[in-house]
Order: C-alpha cells, then sequence, then structure tokens
C-alpha cells in the first residue's frame, strides 16, 4: 500500500487535507496533515485521562501537537449538568503547529451535556461520536434537550457516529469479576480504543501505563485493558467506521534531537531543577497548594536526590516567608502560586525587594479577581507583578511563551534572582500549565552557567584601615548586594524591613539616604541585562502585532494564516516584561500601528501607552479560554485595513 502525504503547510481557511488509499478487503485509510480531537464528558468520565493518553501515543509516534485541557473546578461537579462538562482538546499534525486548534473535527460526547457544551464549536461535517447509553430522557432534560438530538434532524450537518459505548464496554468485560458499575467506568478506555484504531495510534503505551497505574489492582488492570482492545476491534468490525486516518510524523518540524511531550507545570519543575543544579546550589520550595500550581509542588516533592526539599506550608505567607529565609541561608529559593496567592504573598515580595536576597515567585495565573474561574485561564496579573506593592518596589517580571519555553523562562529567571540578588516574578498561566507539547531535552553544555560566589570574608576597608563585611556594598556592574552565609564567621549583618543605610546595612531614617537607596533599588532593575527585542518583518508591514506570555500560539497562527492570504504584518513577542528590552521604544516607533492582544483588558498595553507614548491598540479577551487563531485573523485584518 502507497500513499502521498498531503501538503504540509497549514490551509489558509483552516480546513484538513488529505488523501484516500484502500487495500483490498480493508477498510478504506485517508491521509491527513493534521486533526483536532475533543473528549468531553463529566467531570468523572475520565476524560483528562483518555485525552493525555492519547496525546502520550500521539507524542510517541512523532507527530507535532498542542493541547488543551479545559475542567471544572468542582472536584466532583454535579453530574450531567453543563458546568459539570470535562473536555481535553488535542490538535497533532506531520508539521509545525502552535495551537490546539480552533475547531475540532472529532467530538467524542460521554452524554447529552456533553453534546450541548460542544457542539456549537464544530464545523458543520465534523464527526461526533456519541455515547447513546447516556441519552435518555431525564439526562436530556436536565441539559435542555426537549427532543434527542440524535433524532431531530439537529445534528444531519454533521457525520455522527451513535454508540452504546456503555453497553459495549460492560459487555466486553462480563467475564471480569466486576459490578455493572464498576465495569462502567472502563467506557473512557473504549472510546480511546476506537479512537486509536481510528487514528493509528500506537498502543503498547496505553496498555503499560494501566498495568503500572493499577499495579496493585491486576483485575482492574486487565479490566481496563480488555476494554481498550475492545474499543480497537469495535472500529475494525463495525461497519458505522468505514475509514481510518494516518497522520504522518511531523519529521520536518522538529530539529535533531530526543523529544518528549510535556506541559508547561512540567516544563518549569524540570527548569527550576536544572537551574539549582547549575547554580550549584540546593533548590528550596515553600509552597501552599493552589490551583493552578499545585502540579509543580507535586513534581518537585519526587525530587530529593536532585537536592530538591519541598514545604506545603499551612498558607500562602508561611510558605514564602519559609522560602525568603531558605534564600537568606544560601538556597535557589522559589514559592509558587495563583493571582490570589499573589496577593497575599505581596508583603514578604517587598521584604525581598529590601533584603535584595534572589527569590523566584512563580504565578500561574487564573482568571479573577478573588477565588475567580480557577481552573480558566487569564493573562490577569501583570498589573500586580509590576505594582503589586507597597512603596517602590520593583521587581523583574519574565513570561514563558509555550508549555515547552517554561524550561527555558526558569533558567531566565534564576540567572537574574541569581545575578542581581532580587526576587523575580514568573507569569505563566493555566493555559501553559496544563497544555503540552513537544519539548527537545536540551544537553547539560547548552544549559547557561548559574553559579555564584558567596562572600567569604570582609569587603570595606575604613578610613582607620579596618577591614570590615558591608552588606549593601555593591557591585558596580550589577548593583548586586553581596550574599553572605549565616554563620559565616565575621560576617553577621542586620535584616529587617526597615529602610537600611547603604553600604553597613544598619538601620537609617535619613531622608537623603532613603531616596538614594529608593532610587539605587530601581536602578539596579532598570539595568538588568536581557536581550533585545526580535521583531519578524519579512516584508515591511506597517502594522505590529505585539504580544507576550501564552498569547503566542494563536498570534503566530493567525500571523501566519495573514500572510498566506497576502497581507503584511510584522509580530513581536516579549518574555521580558520589567524591564523592557531596549529597543522597544526603537521597535515601536517603526509602525504605525501597533496591536496588542491580551487575556485581560490591556494590561500591556497599559504600560506600553505609559512608558513610550504609543497608541496601542487592545484587543482583549477575558473568557477563560485562549485566544482562537482565526478570531485573531480577523482582527488583525481589521486593524491592517482600518
Amino acid at each position: 500500500m502507497t500513499s502521498q502525504v498531503s501538503s504540509p503547510a497549514e490551509q489558509a481557511d483552516g480546513t484538513v487535507v488529505g488523501e484516500q488509499r484502500k487495500a483490498a478487503g480493508a477498510k478504506d485509510v485517508r491521509r491527513l496533515d493534521r486533526v483536532i480531537i475533543r473528549f468531553a464528558g463529566d467531570s468523572g468520565d475520565g476524560m483528562q485521562l483518555t485525552g493525555d493518553r492519547f496525546t502520550s501515543e500521539t507524542a510517541s509516534f512523532g507527530n507535532d501537537l498542542s493541547t488543551l485541557p479545559n475542567f471544572p473546578a468542582e472536584i466532583r461537579a454535579p453530574a450531567g449538568t453543563l458546568p459539570g462538562v470535562s473536555s481535553f482538546q488535542l490538535h497533532f499534525a506531520d508539521h509545525d503547529i502552535l495551537t490546539p486548534g480552533d475547531a475540532p473535527n472529532v467530538l467524542v460526547a460521554m452524554n447529552p451535556a456533553a453534546l450541548k457544551a460542544n457542539v456549537g464549536d464544530l464545523p458543520r461535517g465534523a464527526e461526533i461520536i456519541v455515547n447513546t447509553d447516556e441519552f435518555t430522557k431525564r439526562a436530556m432534560q436536565k441539559v435542555g434537550y426537549a427532543a434527542s438530538p440524535l433524532e431531530d434532524g439537529s445534528l444531519d450537518g454533521y457525520s455522527l457516529h451513535p454508540v452504546p459505548l456503555t453497553t459495549l464496554t460492560v459487555e466486553a468485560l462480563k467475564d471480569f469479576d466486576l459490578s455493572r458499575k464498576e465495569a462502567e467506568r472502563s467506557k473512557n478506555m473504549f472510546a480511546l480504543g476506537l479512537l486509536s484504531w481510528m487514528y493509528h495510534r500506537p498502543t503498547e503505551g496505553t496498555e503499560k501505563f494501566l498495568k503500572t497505574k493499577f499495579a496493585k489492582k491486576p483485575g482492574i488492570a486487565a479490566a481496563n485493558i480488555a476494554a481498550f482492545r475492545a474499543g480497537w476491534n469495535f472500529g475494525e468490525t463495525t461497519e458505522d467506521f468505514a475509514v481510518s486516518y494516518e497522520v504522518a510524523p511531523a519529521s520536518a518540524a522538529f530539529p535533531v534531537g530526543t523529544y518528549r511531550n510535556i506541559s508547561g507545570n512540567l516544563a518549569l519543575s524540570y527548569g527550576l531543577v536544572a537551574a539549582s543544579r547549575q547554580a550549584d546550589l540546593p533548590l528550596f520550595l515553600g509552597s501552599y497548594p493552589i490551583t493552578p500550581a499545585s502540579d509543580i509542588l507535586h513534581e518537585l516533592s519526587r525530587h530529593k536526590n536532585f537536592g530538591v526539599r519541598t514545604f506545603q506550608a499551612e498558607d500562602e505567607i508561611a510558605g514564602i516567608g519559609a522560602a525568603l529565609g531558605a534564600a537568606f541561608g544560601g538556597s535557589l529559593a522559589v514559592t509558587t502560586t495563583s493571582g490570589p496567592g499573589v496577593a497575599l504573598k505581596s508583603e514578604t515580595i517587598g521584604l525581598a525587594v529590601s533584603l535584595e536576597l534572589p527569590l523566584l515567585v512563580i504565578d500561574i495565573q487564573r482568571g479573577g479577581p478573588s477565588t475567580g474561574l480557577p481552573t480558566k485561564t487569564e493573562q490577569a496579573d501583570l498589573l500586580q507583578a509590576m505594582y503589586g506593592r507597597n512603596g517602590e518596589a520593583p521587581v523583574p517580571v519574565v513570561a514563558p511563551r509555550t508549555p515547552a519555553d517554561c524550561f527555558d523562562a526558569a533558567l531566565e529567571a534564576a540567572r537574574i534572582a541569581l545575578t542581581y540578588r532580587t526576587p523575580v516574578m514568573l507569569l505563566s498561566d493555566g493555559y501553559l500549565a496544563n497544555g503540552s507539547e513537544p519539548w527537545r531535552i536540551p544537553e547539560l553544555d547548552e544549559l547557561p552557567d548559574l553559579r555564584v560566589q558567596f562572600t567569604q570574608g570582609p569587603n570595606h576597608t575604613l578610613e582607620d584601615g579596618t577591614e570590615v563585611f558591608w552588606p549593601y556594598k555593591r557591585d558596580p556592574q550589577t548593583l548586586a548586594r553581596p550574599w553572605a552565609i549565616p554563620g559565616t564567621p565575621g560576617l553577621e549583618h542586620r535584616i529587617g524591613g526597615i529602610e537600611k543605610q547603604d553600604g553597613t546595612g544598619n538601620i537609617s531614617y535619613d531622608p537623603a539616604n532613603h531616596d538614594f537607596m529608593v532610587r539605587t533599588r530601581q536602578a539596579k532593575i532598570d539595568g538588568i541585562d536581557v536581550p533585545e527585542l526580535e521583531v519578524d518583518d519579512p516584508h515591511g508591514a506597517r502594522t505590529l502585532v505585539l504580544g507576550w506570555g501564552s498569547t503566542y500560539g494563536p498570534i503566530t497562527a493567525a500571523v501566519r494564516r495573514l500572510r498566506t492570504a497576502g497581507e503584511s504584518i510584522a509580530q513581536a513577542h516579549l518574555r521580558h516584561l520589567n524591564p523592557f528590552p531596549a529597543n522597544l521604544g526603537t521597535v515601536l516607533a517603526r509602525y504605525d500601528k501597533v496591536v496588542i492582544p491580551e487575556m485581560n483588558l490591556g494590561q500591556l498595553a497599559t504600560l506600553i501607552r505609559a512608558k513610550y507614548l504609543v497608541d496601542a491598540h487592545s484587543y482583549n479577551q477575558v473568557n477563560g479560554m485562549p485566544f482562537k487563531a482565526e478570531q485573531l485573523a480577523t482582527a488583525l485584518k481589521e486593524a491592517i485595513d482600518g
């Protein structure tokens, strides 16, 4: 059997292209260049696990991919309701992709609520696989269906596959010593098997995963594997699925190297461990569990063998207090949180500014204010990171742009903190934290050298010739003060939140000294060495789209669509938000229009307007979801034409 791979170029209108082949006596196999699948069901239906397993097998196959988990905040949301729907979207392709996709080509709906919550996102002609066993009169009425959508013609524009997933799963497990309720729990594995057949995904990894996950319950492991295989066999034998699909590996999309699938929070965790090893310092995490940052605490707690110490504190304030103490003691200190926790930690962040100690504050942003939307994404905290402390308390701010980039952002934040003796804010968000993509594992010689020198003895000579230690005598290049480990003979010094005298570190209420110290702390941040801003402008455009953080994927995908359609547009993306790159003002001045898409009401735009007096145009969204590429392409086209 032979076939040709369709063009790897993404279609300007977002359609999926492919070719078809068929072997004698076999079902048709259609070759596609990309596919978007969404699994949806109750939060107890295992949709996140199902999506994660499909993603893992897709990564091992060699496709480029991007994922979007979307789940309710409740531990177990009300079953069968629209607010209780949990979904997992996966976009995979034979070429370089940047987003989880705008609209699913395939929806797997485990109940009426999952169908109703997601059908509006589907393009006409999309495939819908529904679990017909759950479409009871009561279940449909609960979500507002007066009649069955499977029978009333409302789904005529789609390719509908009604499958009694629950019944087929129970039948497949009839020889196991399980109750019906226990057997029904494996229906997600049946669905995973069916989709694995449809898209020719490897199966060995999932079976190995199930054996490991349920190693202490081999009967449950065997039942889930049986359900998984039954789903595969159902696809192979049923007449309802006449076509299966292949998406070739994205071999041309990746530089040579060893790759693995990685989420943003996992990449951040690995980046922190790598930073501590490169700095030759123990890593200390002081944290209080909070969505969506808790996974970093969970992951780092597994790495004691790398000198990692994790402390789950009783509250947010204790977490950062312990971390700051660890920094004073000579550790690479980290605290993790989300927006509400940053508010609670703000006083201690100010103390870290005053003490001038290295501290990483990891903020995995979510929708606010207050408790807000714990499991939904938002670029909510840029202004809080910049100004959310009393007094003049400047803090560097770094933002990763993709899940894999979280690794490099962690290393960069550590570099700044250690070099300049300052707390650093790292702004990730729920979209990056929970989403995943392929990551090339770097070679050790590619990692930066972050080693620092602790002060070992006196650093200042008084007029009478006496050698003393001055804790606030600064490096002339970085303005960083010396880092002296407690207990080092002769280096005893006072710390605290009251203003320090320049050099000696003694308590000082002198007005001129306070003015000098405030300006010096600001100058230290302003003088941080950050790379110049790179601009992608192949055609000499008049309009620049400027982004930061997790908007990188949707913005870049939108820019590609516009250029494919013949439009000229420039793109730049900020990693360093404080201080800004030195050439940012020059870059902005080159363009007639500057558009800044953000998942907030214009926080970066506010900073840009204030600092550079540029009439930046905001394009904003605060619905708890990332931008769609087509949506941004439309908005940017209007900006170009306007």
